[in-house]
Protein backbone atom coordinates (compact mmCIF):
# COMPACT_ATOMS: atom_id res chain seq x y z
CA UNK A 1 0.00 0.00 0.00
CA UNK A 2 1.07 3.61 -0.49
CA UNK A 3 1.94 5.59 2.61
CA UNK A 4 0.35 9.02 2.39
CA UNK A 5 1.72 12.07 4.20
CA UNK A 6 -1.27 11.95 6.56
CA UNK A 7 -0.77 8.31 7.57
CA UNK A 8 2.98 8.79 7.87
CA UNK A 9 2.56 11.76 10.20
CA UNK A 10 0.10 9.69 12.22
CA UNK A 11 2.83 7.08 12.53
CA UNK A 12 5.34 9.66 13.64
CA UNK A 13 3.01 11.05 16.27
CA UNK A 14 2.56 7.58 17.70
CA UNK A 15 6.25 6.77 17.72
CA UNK A 16 7.25 10.06 19.26
CA UNK A 17 4.93 9.85 22.27
CA UNK A 18 4.92 7.83 25.45
CA UNK A 19 2.35 5.17 26.28
CA UNK A 20 1.74 2.51 28.85
CA UNK A 21 4.31 -0.24 28.42
CA UNK A 22 3.88 -3.99 28.93
CA UNK A 23 5.93 -5.65 31.62
CA UNK A 24 9.37 -6.20 30.11
CA UNK A 25 11.15 -5.11 33.27
CA UNK A 26 14.22 -7.25 32.72
CA UNK A 27 14.86 -5.61 29.35
CA UNK A 28 15.15 -2.16 30.86
CA UNK A 29 17.07 -3.34 33.91
CA UNK A 30 20.13 -3.93 31.73
CA UNK A 31 19.76 -0.71 29.78
CA UNK A 32 20.03 1.70 32.70
CA UNK A 33 23.62 2.59 33.55
CA UNK A 34 24.75 4.56 36.61
CA UNK A 35 27.09 6.72 34.50
CA UNK A 36 24.33 7.41 31.94
CA UNK A 37 26.39 6.37 28.92
CA UNK A 38 24.36 6.76 25.71
CA UNK A 39 25.77 3.60 24.10
CA UNK A 40 26.87 0.11 25.09
CA UNK A 41 28.68 -2.33 22.85
CA UNK A 42 27.43 -5.71 21.68
CA UNK A 43 28.77 -8.38 19.33
CA UNK A 44 26.40 -9.93 16.83
CA UNK A 45 27.92 -13.35 16.27
CA UNK A 46 27.44 -12.98 12.51
CA UNK A 47 30.74 -11.07 12.68
CA UNK A 48 32.59 -14.31 13.58
CA UNK A 49 30.13 -16.73 12.01
CA UNK A 50 32.57 -17.91 9.36
CA UNK A 51 34.93 -19.32 11.96
CA UNK A 52 32.31 -21.94 12.87
CA UNK A 53 32.49 -21.61 16.64
CA UNK A 54 29.98 -23.26 18.95
CA UNK A 55 27.75 -20.97 20.98
CA UNK A 56 29.71 -21.34 24.22
CA UNK A 57 32.93 -20.26 22.48
CA UNK A 58 31.13 -17.30 20.91
CA UNK A 59 30.24 -16.17 24.42
CA UNK A 60 33.89 -16.52 25.44
CA UNK A 61 35.08 -14.48 22.46
CA UNK A 62 32.62 -11.64 23.08
CA UNK A 63 33.61 -11.42 26.74
CA UNK A 64 37.36 -11.68 26.09
CA UNK A 65 37.17 -8.98 23.42
CA UNK A 66 35.53 -6.63 25.92
CA UNK A 67 31.93 -6.40 24.75
CA UNK A 68 29.19 -5.78 27.29
CA UNK A 69 26.63 -7.80 25.37
CA UNK A 70 26.19 -10.42 22.70
CA UNK A 71 23.56 -10.95 20.01
CA UNK A 72 23.18 -14.66 19.30
CA UNK A 73 21.50 -16.64 16.53
CA UNK A 74 18.66 -19.07 17.25
CA UNK A 75 20.26 -21.76 15.11
CA UNK A 76 23.37 -21.65 17.34
CA UNK A 77 21.20 -22.27 20.39
CA UNK A 78 19.47 -25.16 18.64
CA UNK A 79 22.81 -26.69 17.63
CA UNK A 80 24.03 -26.37 21.21
CA UNK A 81 21.00 -28.32 22.39
CA UNK A 82 21.36 -30.93 19.64
CA UNK A 83 24.94 -31.56 20.74
CA UNK A 84 23.89 -32.27 24.31
CA UNK A 85 24.14 -28.82 25.85
CA UNK A 86 21.44 -27.23 27.97
CA UNK A 87 19.89 -23.79 28.25
CA UNK A 88 21.06 -23.63 31.86
CA UNK A 89 24.63 -24.04 30.57
CA UNK A 90 24.21 -20.99 28.35
CA UNK A 91 22.68 -18.82 31.05
CA UNK A 92 25.33 -19.77 33.60
CA UNK A 93 28.14 -19.20 31.10
CA UNK A 94 26.88 -15.71 30.28
CA UNK A 95 26.47 -14.86 33.96
CA UNK A 96 29.93 -16.16 34.83
CA UNK A 97 31.45 -14.09 32.03
CA UNK A 98 29.47 -11.01 33.00
CA UNK A 99 28.03 -10.61 29.52
CA UNK A 100 24.37 -9.96 28.68
CA UNK A 101 22.62 -11.87 25.91
CA UNK A 102 20.90 -8.80 24.50
CA UNK A 103 19.04 -10.14 21.49
CA UNK A 104 18.65 -13.14 19.22
CA UNK A 105 18.36 -13.48 15.46
CA UNK A 106 15.53 -15.71 14.27
CA UNK A 107 13.51 -16.05 11.08
CA UNK A 108 9.98 -17.10 12.01
CA UNK A 109 7.68 -16.11 9.11
CA UNK A 110 5.14 -14.24 11.23
CA UNK A 111 4.37 -11.69 8.52
CA UNK A 112 3.38 -13.83 5.51
CA UNK A 113 -0.08 -14.07 3.96
CA UNK A 114 -0.27 -17.88 4.03
CA UNK A 115 -2.34 -18.74 7.10
CA UNK A 116 -0.80 -22.13 7.84
CA UNK A 117 2.74 -20.82 7.43
CA UNK A 118 1.96 -17.91 9.71
CA UNK A 119 0.37 -20.18 12.33
CA UNK A 120 3.42 -22.43 12.29
CA UNK A 121 5.65 -19.37 12.51
CA UNK A 122 3.97 -18.22 15.71
CA UNK A 123 4.51 -21.67 17.19
CA UNK A 124 8.14 -21.46 16.10
CA UNK A 125 8.45 -18.01 17.68
CA UNK A 126 6.92 -19.35 20.89
CA UNK A 127 9.51 -22.13 21.08
CA UNK A 128 12.30 -19.68 20.36
CA UNK A 129 11.07 -17.20 22.95
CA UNK A 130 10.87 -19.96 25.53
CA UNK A 131 14.52 -20.85 24.89
CA UNK A 132 15.58 -17.22 25.02
CA UNK A 133 13.78 -16.50 28.27
CA UNK A 134 15.58 -19.45 29.83
CA UNK A 135 19.02 -18.12 28.84
CA UNK A 136 18.22 -14.61 30.07
CA UNK A 137 17.58 -13.00 26.69
CA UNK A 138 14.58 -10.69 26.52
CA UNK A 139 14.54 -9.70 22.86
CA UNK A 140 14.05 -11.40 19.49
CA UNK A 141 14.62 -9.78 16.09
CA UNK A 142 11.49 -9.73 13.90
CA UNK A 143 12.46 -9.18 10.27
CA UNK A 144 10.02 -9.71 7.36
CA UNK A 145 11.26 -13.28 6.81
CA UNK A 146 9.26 -15.10 4.15
CA UNK A 147 7.99 -11.87 2.58
CA UNK A 148 11.14 -10.76 0.80
CA UNK A 149 10.56 -11.88 -2.80
CA UNK A 150 7.15 -10.50 -3.79
CA UNK A 151 6.10 -6.86 -3.27
CA UNK A 152 2.64 -5.69 -2.31
CA UNK A 153 2.18 -7.11 1.17
CA UNK A 154 -0.53 -5.15 2.98
CA UNK A 155 1.11 -3.02 5.62
CA UNK A 156 -2.14 -2.95 7.59
CA UNK A 157 -2.16 -6.75 7.73
CA UNK A 158 1.53 -6.72 8.62
CA UNK A 159 0.65 -4.41 11.52
CA UNK A 160 -2.02 -6.82 12.78
CA UNK A 161 0.43 -9.72 12.53
CA UNK A 162 3.17 -7.84 14.34
CA UNK A 163 0.78 -7.03 17.15
CA UNK A 164 0.01 -10.75 17.47
CA UNK A 165 3.73 -11.46 17.68
CA UNK A 166 4.18 -8.74 20.32
CA UNK A 167 1.31 -10.12 22.40
CA UNK A 168 2.90 -13.55 22.23
CA UNK A 169 6.20 -12.02 23.29
CA UNK A 170 4.57 -10.25 26.21
CA UNK A 171 3.28 -13.57 27.50
CA UNK A 172 6.75 -15.12 27.12
CA UNK A 173 8.80 -12.24 28.50
CA UNK A 174 10.64 -11.72 25.20
CA UNK A 175 10.04 -8.61 23.12
CA UNK A 176 10.09 -8.67 19.29
CA UNK A 177 12.19 -5.99 17.60
CA UNK A 178 10.68 -4.93 14.27
CA UNK A 179 13.56 -4.97 11.80
CA UNK A 180 14.04 -3.16 8.51
CA UNK A 181 15.55 -5.31 5.75
CA UNK A 182 16.82 -3.20 2.87
CA UNK A 183 16.97 -6.04 0.34
CA UNK A 184 13.38 -7.17 0.96
CA UNK A 185 10.39 -6.37 -1.24
CA UNK A 186 8.48 -5.55 1.95
CA UNK A 187 9.62 -3.56 5.01
CA UNK A 188 12.72 -2.48 3.10
CA UNK A 189 12.24 1.16 4.03
CA UNK A 190 12.18 2.81 7.42
CA UNK A 191 8.88 4.50 6.59
CA UNK A 192 7.20 1.12 6.05
CA UNK A 193 8.52 -0.21 9.35
CA UNK A 194 7.31 2.89 11.19
CA UNK A 195 3.87 2.60 9.62
CA UNK A 196 3.56 -1.05 10.67
CA UNK A 197 4.74 -0.18 14.17
CA UNK A 198 2.23 2.64 14.54
CA UNK A 199 -0.72 0.82 13.01
CA UNK A 200 -0.17 -2.25 15.17
CA UNK A 201 -1.68 -0.31 18.05
CA UNK A 202 0.71 -2.00 20.44
CA UNK A 203 1.92 0.26 23.21
CA UNK A 204 5.61 -0.54 23.60
CA UNK A 205 6.86 -1.07 20.06
CA UNK A 206 10.59 -1.55 19.52
CA UNK A 207 12.33 -1.04 16.17
CA UNK A 208 15.66 -2.47 15.03
CA UNK A 209 17.42 -0.28 12.43
CA UNK A 210 20.69 -1.08 10.68
CA UNK A 211 23.16 1.25 8.94
CA UNK A 212 23.58 -1.09 5.96
CA UNK A 213 19.87 -1.83 5.57
CA UNK A 214 18.94 1.86 5.65
CA UNK A 215 21.29 2.39 2.71
CA UNK A 216 20.32 -0.78 0.85
CA UNK A 217 16.62 0.02 1.08
CA UNK A 218 17.00 3.67 0.14
CA UNK A 219 15.98 5.21 3.47
CA UNK A 220 17.42 8.59 4.41
CA UNK A 221 19.15 8.21 7.79
CA UNK A 222 17.63 11.56 8.79
CA UNK A 223 14.37 9.65 9.20
CA UNK A 224 15.79 8.26 12.43
CA UNK A 225 15.26 11.67 14.00
CA UNK A 226 11.50 11.07 13.84
CA UNK A 227 11.74 8.09 16.21
CA UNK A 228 11.57 8.51 19.97
CA UNK A 229 14.81 7.09 21.45
CA UNK A 230 12.92 4.65 23.65
CA UNK A 231 11.68 2.86 20.52
CA UNK A 232 15.21 1.78 19.53
CA UNK A 233 16.95 -0.35 22.13
CA UNK A 234 19.30 -2.10 19.69
CA UNK A 235 20.92 -0.62 16.60
CA UNK A 236 22.93 -2.74 14.16
CA UNK A 237 26.15 -0.83 13.60
CA UNK A 238 28.27 -1.41 10.52
CA UNK A 239 29.57 0.50 7.51
CA UNK A 240 29.68 0.01 3.77
CA UNK A 241 32.07 0.87 0.92
CA UNK A 242 31.23 3.09 -2.04
CA UNK A 243 29.06 0.58 -3.91
CA UNK A 244 25.72 1.37 -5.55
CA UNK A 245 22.82 0.34 -3.35
CA UNK A 246 21.40 -2.01 -6.02
CA UNK A 247 24.72 -3.88 -6.15
CA UNK A 248 25.79 -3.93 -2.52
CA UNK A 249 25.39 -7.16 -0.54
CA UNK A 250 25.56 -8.26 3.10
CA UNK A 251 29.11 -9.53 2.60
CA UNK A 252 30.27 -6.01 1.67
CA UNK A 253 29.70 -4.61 5.16
CA UNK A 254 32.85 -3.33 6.87
CA UNK A 255 33.88 -2.14 10.31
CA UNK A 256 32.34 1.19 11.36
CA UNK A 257 34.51 4.03 10.10
CA UNK A 258 36.04 2.00 7.26
CA UNK A 259 33.34 2.92 4.74
CA UNK A 260 31.33 5.88 3.50
CA UNK A 261 28.20 5.68 5.67
CA UNK A 262 27.31 8.83 7.64
CA UNK A 263 28.11 7.07 10.91
CA UNK A 264 28.78 10.21 12.94
CA UNK A 265 25.50 11.81 11.90
CA UNK A 266 23.58 8.62 12.65
CA UNK A 267 25.08 8.28 16.12
CA UNK A 268 24.36 11.91 16.90
CA UNK A 269 20.75 11.38 15.82
CA UNK A 270 20.11 8.34 18.00
CA UNK A 271 22.24 9.45 20.95
CA UNK A 272 20.26 9.66 24.22
CA UNK A 273 21.48 9.48 27.81
CA UNK A 274 17.93 8.92 29.04
CA UNK A 275 17.35 6.01 26.67
CA UNK A 276 20.73 4.36 25.99
CA UNK A 277 21.18 2.36 22.80
CA UNK A 278 22.89 -1.00 22.45
CA UNK A 279 25.16 -0.81 19.40
CA UNK A 280 25.49 -4.32 17.99
CA UNK A 281 28.21 -5.02 15.44
CA UNK A 282 26.60 -7.04 12.64
CA UNK A 283 28.92 -7.98 9.77
CA UNK A 284 29.15 -10.79 7.23
CA UNK A 285 32.51 -9.92 5.77
CA UNK A 286 34.38 -12.97 4.42
CA UNK A 287 37.74 -11.32 5.03
CA UNK A 288 36.94 -10.92 8.72
CA UNK A 289 35.84 -14.54 8.83
CA UNK A 290 39.41 -15.49 7.85
CA UNK A 291 40.82 -13.80 10.95
CA UNK A 292 41.19 -15.47 14.33
CA UNK A 293 37.77 -14.84 15.91
CA UNK A 294 39.13 -12.94 18.91
CA UNK A 295 41.10 -10.63 16.62
CA UNK A 296 38.05 -9.99 14.42
CA UNK A 297 35.93 -9.22 17.47
CA UNK A 298 38.54 -6.93 19.04
CA UNK A 299 39.00 -4.98 15.82
CA UNK A 300 35.26 -4.49 15.65
CA UNK A 301 35.01 -3.17 19.20
CA UNK A 302 37.92 -0.78 18.63
CA UNK A 303 36.20 0.52 15.50
CA UNK A 304 32.90 0.99 17.32
CA UNK A 305 34.49 2.88 20.20
CA UNK A 306 36.40 5.09 17.80
CA UNK A 307 33.32 6.22 15.84
CA UNK A 308 31.40 6.81 19.07
CA UNK A 309 34.27 8.93 20.44
CA UNK A 310 34.66 10.98 17.24
CA UNK A 311 32.60 14.19 17.14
Amino acid sequence: MNITRKTFMKSMAFLATSSAAPAYASVHTYRKKPDAQPFSFCLNTSTIMGQGLPLMEELDIAAQAGYEGIEIWIRSVEKHLQEGGTLDDVQKKAEDLGIKIENAIGFAQWIVDEHDTRTNALEQAKREMDMLAKVGCNRLAAPPAGATDHPGLSLDKAAERFRALCELGESMGVQPQLEVWGFSQNLSRLSEVLYVAAESGYGDIKILPDVYHLYKGGSDPDGLSLIHPKRVEIFHLNDYPDIKRQDILDKDRVYPGDGVAPISDILQTIRSEEHPTILSLELFNRNYWKLPPLEAAKRGLEAMKKVVADP
